[in-house]
């Protein structure tokens, strides 16, 4: 599976993106999905998680209330929209694929595998 994150850019403090990770090369639509961050200097850290049919999502205290994660198994394609974007949510964004398949929405990076190149959100103050 290659994943093919898009739709970061530069954005102003308050401003809103909306990612898309689009998958090529086998279905995902049975794979719970996440998406992680990684900023300069920092580890990568979860996001947010979505279950292979969208009934269960998971985010992390900082995307609560400011992001959504969907998906649309028919386009094999998961997204993730920022509202509310503050400068220190710049970072590097990554989709990933659960490849544990417990079924529950795991937030560690070892469970994910097909990381893809992510897509830069970059947000000014």
């Amino acid at each position: 599976v290659q994943l093919q994150a898009s739709g970061g850019g530069l954005v102003q403090a308050g401003g809103s993106l909306r990612l898309s990770c689009a998958a090529s090369g086998g279905a995902i639509s049975t794979y719970v999905m996440g998406w992680f961050r990684q900023a300069p200097g920092k580890e990568r850290e979860f996001v947010a998680g979505i279950s292979w049919n969208g009934g269960s999502t998971s985010y992390s205290d900082y995307a609560k209330g400011r992001f959504t994660i969907s998906r649309d198994n028919a386009l094999n394609t998961v997204y993730l929209q920022m509202n509310s974007l503050k400068p220190e949510d710049t970072a590097v964004y990554y989709c990933a694929v659960d490849v544990l398949r417990t079924g529950a929405v795991l937030r560690g990076t070892p469970f994910y595998k097909y990381w893809g190149q992510g897509t830069l959100v970059t947000v000014s103050s």
